[in-house]
């Protein structure tokens, strides 16, 4: 077994002249340095070429004069000067904590069967809206993605936060470019190999999310789009009886959530007191699981952002339903990659 993993980092970046000088500094001032940082430029037309060409030999850029439309397509031109044995994968958009790169190291070499380790996500501060999206990700690493690892079914690798054993990913993965949410492509096609995939807490990143309402409704359409239609696409995952529980588990509490809402009207029509009930259960729920997750994250201030968070969970249990209908149903895949604004 090896005791020191050669590593890289694979970033792809179109327009990032906002966030890739922060998140290339990032990658170099690791307590642990990476041996080799690259970077795909694809086909910017803004100013970040030119930053990166300002770090010069510390990185490698592999300049694409034209963009290539989706991010796996840069992702699978990229992994071809990949020669270490493990890569990380972030976003021109996300900062590594100081000790990513040593903790993704470190849990390679202590689960020499992994292929793939799950970092952990935490959200840049903006406003209120990224609050909520804070704990949104205190709720879903803290609660789902940790019973998903002891259960062995991780379904989502973070895109801006996963590292992969290079030879394992490179015989197992394949690149389909039909879809715009690469990275549970990529778990479920791991997944249905019987590869190993475990979580890292400790190797934070922390990624800028939309900081207003259309940015962030565009962000949860693309999610629950790619969600549905990688799930119809890799159906056999159910196969495995793990993976079943799991993912019945997530698909039908949202499915259930938003049926509830769109009926709500006729709730309140036959007796309004059901309807109470149910607002005062869903508080209920999301205060405790808000809460177990706010104190693991030791983040107490979002406390105050329980109500926000209450109320843009129901507008997404609505976009999840409607994403169901649209891609399951009606069978009308969404490619359409909305880029956030950057700040």
């Amino acid at each position: 077994m090896k005791t020191k993993l050669t590593l890289s980092i694979l970033i792809p970046a179109y327009n990032e002249e906002k966030t890739i000088k922060s998140c290339v500094e990032s990658c170099l001032n690791q307590s642990e340095r990476p041996d080799e940082v690259i970077i795909i430029n694809d086909g910017s037309k803004d100013r970040t070429l030119e930053i990166l060409k300002s770090f010069k030999n510390k990185i490698k850029v592999i300049d694409l004069n034209k963009n290539t439309g989706n991010k796996s397509k840069a992702q699978e031109i990229g992994l071809k000067y990949v020669k270490t044995d493990i890569f990380i994968t972030t976003d021109a958009d996300t900062e590594l904590d100081v000790d990513f790169v040593r903790y993704m190291r470190k849990a390679f070499i202590k689960n020499p069967d992994c292929t793939a380790v799950c970092g952990y996500v935490e959200s840049k501060e903006s406003n209120w809206i990224t609050k909520v999206r804070e704990i949104n990700y205190s709720i879903g690493q803290n609660l789902y993605k940790r019973a998903q690892s002891y259960l062995g079914a991780m379904y989502v690798l973070i895109g801006c936060g996963s590292a992969f054993r290079t030879k394992d990913f490179k015989e197992t993965v394949t690149f389909d470019h039909d879809n715009i949410t690469e990275d549970l492509d990529f778990t479920y096609k791991l997944k249905l190999a019987n590869k190993k995939i475990v979580l890292e807490e400790k190797a934070i990143v922390y990624t800028q999310d939309p900081n207003n309402l259309r940015s962030y409704f565009h962000q949860l359409y693309r999610w629950h789009s790619g969600g549905w239609y990688c799930l119809k696409k890799n159906i056999r995952i159910f196969k495995k009886p793990n993976n079943a529980l799991i993912l019945s588990l997530i698909y039908l509490e949202g499915l259930i959530m938003g049926a509830v809402l769109v009926f709500a009207p006729l709730i309140i029509f036959f007796n309004a007191s059901y309807y109470l009930i149910y607002v005062c259960l869903g508080l209920v729920i999301t205060t405790v699981s808000s809460s177990y997750g706010i104190f693991r994250f030791k983040r107490y201030n979002l406390f105050f952002y329980i109500p926000h968070q209450y109320i843009l969970g129901s507008i997404e249990q609505l976009i999840f339903l409607h994403t169901f209908f649209k891609e399951f149903v009606f069978k009308n895949k969404n490619l359409i990659w909305y880029k956030p604004d950057r700040y």
